[in-house]
């Protein structure tokens, strides 16, 4: 199952050109993560084909387990 679920009517995400889509409501996603300590936006970084996140306020990296993400209309 996918982790990318639209906030509107639930269904699964699809990668497209660079956004998320969803082909159940026609609604084009950004999707963003924030520190779970200060709640700052994070920078993702990936490498190797894992993806970590940096908090530029915290100046540390974030476990992807415990950030929120969040999904926002393009």
């Amino acid at each position: 199952m996918s982790q990318n679920i639209c906030p509107s009517c639930l269904q699964d995400l699809e990668w497209q050109e660079g956004k998320y889509h969803c082909g159940g409501c026609s609604i084009v996603y950004i999707k963003k993560a924030f520190c779970p300590d200060c709640e700052s936006e994070l920078e993702k970084l990936q490498a190797c084909g894992a993806a970590s996140y940096f908090c530029n306020r915290c100046n540390e990296l974030k476990s992807k387990s415990r950030v929120r993400i969040q999904f926002d209309k393009a």
